[in-house]
């Protein structure tokens, strides 16, 4: 039997955790959920518990603060290979990664190093986002693959890692601990020849709590894609 574990990470959440855990059940009964809070001061902290103590699939740990959600990624990483666990699964807490596709994930993982989510195959997602969120999301996609030759959705979160196949210091050469973090790591992963698979996905704006890129994360991004960009022109 194969462990498989759900990781969370939150950071006032309050608005959503409840939800997102009811959805996730919805689709599976049965698989681990670990939600890794960043001090939340909001009352996710004590929502999280409450699930806890409901559910006994279902654990929390804290950390001492926000820290970027690349350094909670590496963080859940470390955990999930303590615990020795064969498939990962990230999503957000925020309902924008849709839960129906955990099943169709864990299906197709076995065949793959990492499945992962493609919020550009149907025309219907982004629909209720922002135009200006669309349009950095888009150029940021074009600049990927035009740098760095990134041919899919490298920078969500929703996906599944066959950790049977990945070493944890392959996972860990990923420096970045905000959110370029995803896809640097997707772009590690091609450059190693990892087998990817993509699942179409319709990616919902979230209506509770607040959105945690800013622009300057988006900048901050920027500027980190250029500085990988000529360490890959000058072999660095």
């Amino acid at each position: 039997m194969k462990k498989v574990l759900l990781a969370i990470p939150t950071y006032n959440e309050h608005g959503n955790v409840n939800r997102i855990y009811h959805l996730i059940r919805k689709y599976n009964k049965k698989i681990k959920i670990l939600f890794v809070d960043d001090n939340s001061n909001d009352g996710t902290i004590f929502q999280l518990r409450e699930l806890c103590r409901s559910d006994n699939k279902v654990s929390m740990m804290v950390r001492q603060k926000k820290l970027g959600i690349g350094s909670a990624h590496k963080f859940i990483f470390k955990i999930a290979y303590k615990m020795k666990i064969n498939y990962l699964i990230t999503m957000d807490a925020d309902l924008s990664h849709n839960p129906n596709l955990i099943n169709k994930m864990l299906k197709l993982i076995m065949y793959f190093d990492l499945v992962q989510t493609n919020r550009f195959l149907d025309k219907k997602s982004l629909n209720n986002w922002p135009f200006y969120r669309v349009l950095l999301t888009k150029l940021r996609y074009y600049l990927l693959y035009l740098m760095l030759n990134i041919k899919t959705d490298s920078s969500g979160a929703y996906r599944c890692y066959n950790l049977e196949n990945i070493k944890l210091s392959t996972l860990l050469k990923a420096k970045n601990n905000s959110y370029s973090f995803f896809w640097e790591s997707t772009y590690i992963f091609t450059r190693n020849k990892f087998k990817i698979k993509e699942l179409s996905m319709v990616q919902n704006f979230r209506t509770k709590g607040s959105s945690k890129l800013s622009i300057s994360d988006w900048l901050f991004g920027l500027i980190y894609l250029f500085y990988i960009f000529f360490k890959k022109i000058f072999n660095l």
